[in-house]
C-alpha cells in the first residue's frame, strides 16, 4: 500500500513539564492518522458503526520512541498497512521530523475489526477491502 501522509503540529497541550511531547500523545497521533487515512478512503466511522455495525479497536501496538518533539514542531505522521488478514489490519507508522529526514517515533498497530452490539471480532466490510486493494 502507499502511504498515507498526515501533517500534525505540536501543541502545548501535547507536552510534558520538559517541554517535549508527552509519551502516550504520539499514540493519540497515530490513531487521529489512521483515522484520517480511513476518512480518505471514503470511511467515517461513526457511519461504519451506524450503518455496518463495525468498530475498529487496538488489538496491540509495538512502539519505539528515538528522538523528541517539542512544542510548535511540524510534524510527518506517515501511515501504511503492513499486513491485512480477515478480521484486523496491521500497520506500520512512523513520525517524522517536518522535512522527513528523521524518524522520531515508529509503531506497529494491529487493529482488528469487531460488530458494535456483540463486540466480538467480525470480518473488515468489503468495500473497505475494495478501497485497500484499490489503493496500492
Amino acid at each position: 500500500m502507499t502511504a498515507f501522509v498526515w501533517p500534525v503540529r505540536v501543541y502545548y497541550e501535547d507536552t510534558d513539564s520538559g517541554g517535549i511531547v508527552y509519551h502516550a500523545n504520539y499514540l493519540r497521533f497515530f490513531e487521529r492518522a489512521r483515522t484520517e487515512w480511513l476518512r480518505s478512503l471514503g470511511f467515517e466511522q461513526d457511519r461504519m458503526r451506524a450503518e455496518l455495525g463495525t468498530l475498529f479497536v487496538v488489538h496491540s501496538l509495538n512502539i519505539r520512541y528515538n528522538r523528541p518533539a517539542v512544542f510548535n514542531d511540524l510534524l510527518q505522521v506517515v501511515t501504511r498497512i503492513s499486513r491485512h488478514r480477515g478480521v484486523s489490519l496491521e500497520f506500520d507508522q512512523r513520525i517524522l521530523s517536518e522535512d522527513g529526514g528523521s524518524t522520531l517515533c515508529e509503531a506497529s498497530v494491529t487493529v482488528a475489526c469487531i460488530d458494535a452490539d456483540r463486540q466480538v471480532p467480525r470480518p473488515i466490510p468489503k468495500a473497505l477491502i475494495a478501497e485497500i486493494a484499490h489503493a496500492r
